[in-house]
Order: structure tokens, then sequence, then C-alpha cells
């Protein structure tokens, strides 16, 4: 099992790390995603985000889709619709083709709202989403808040 991490003794700016756990997600009834070469996202206040490669996507899972959004950190997002099981979830994952420096890690990966999906396991253990719909942290029994996205919590 691992160590118990405190959302408040991760960085800002936010750290990029490997993470070989086995990630599943679920959408439509089907696993449109497996992956134990995941990269986690950690930054002050927020459950970790995880990017998982494209690779780690079945064939038609990802698609383009409209809008896009301004990191501080990461640079400029583009966002995806998520297929699987007959079901669509437009702009339910986002990533960075070109990243700030210091992010390069992220090209080639995709990260995703674990809420807008059926299913998101890490380690066989169920996925919680960071409160607020905004953010994309995936809680599980690793990470302890309070964290980021509550009401009340946006001056943080």
């Amino acid at each position: 099992m691992a160590e118990v991490e405190s959302v408040w003794d991760y960085p800002r700016p936010p750290r990029v790390e490997a993470s070989d756990e086995l990630v599943r997600v679920v959408l439509g009834g089907e696993v449109i995603a497996t992956s134990r070469q995941s990269l986690r996202v950690l930054e002050t206040s927020h459950p970790p985000t995880y990017y998982l490669p494209r690779t780690a996507f079945v064939d038609g899972a990802l698609t383009s889709a409209r809008g896009a959004s301004v990191c501080e950190w990461k640079g400029r997002a583009s966002y995806l619709t998520v297929s699987g099981g007959g079901r669509s979830e437009e702009g339910a994952a986002w990533c960075y083709p070109t990243p700030s420096p210091g992010f390069e890690a992220l090209v080639g990966h995709v990260a995703l709202y674990p809420g807008r999906m059926d299913r998101v396991e890490v380690a066989g253990e169920v996925v919680e989403p960071q409160p607020g719909g905004f953010y994309g942290g995936w809680i599980t029994s690793r990470v302890t808040g309070p964290f980021k996205g509550s009401p009340g919590t946006m001056g943080w």
C-alpha cells in the first residue's frame, strides 16, 4: 500500500511524476483505457490528475472536441470527446500538444474527468472525482485534503 500523501505537501508550480499503478477507465460498460505508464500531475491543494498515454486508449475512444483553455503552468489545452460502449462524453478529456517548458513530458498523454466516466480505477481502487466539476483531480485513499473545488475554495 502506498503512503498517504497530503495535497498540501504538493508543490506549486506543479510537479509531473511517472506512475506504474494500473489505471483502468470504463465508459459505456467497456474498458476504453488501461495503462501502467501514466503521469501524475501534483499541485498544491489538488488531488493528482493522471495523464495516460494516448496509446492506452482503444481505437476510436478519443476524438477532437470544441474548445480550449489555458493553464498558467502547463499552457494551452485541447479538449477531446471520450467514447465507449455507445456512449460519448464531449470535452471530457484534454491534452497539451505543445505544453509550456517544464511540462514537455505531457506530450502524447491525455487526462480526463473521472466523474464523466462510468468508472475509473487506480491500483484497483475506484476514483472519486475532485469536487466542483472544473478541476480534473482523482481522489483515492492515497491522498488526503481538503481539496480545492468544493464550495468556498475558489480563492485558495
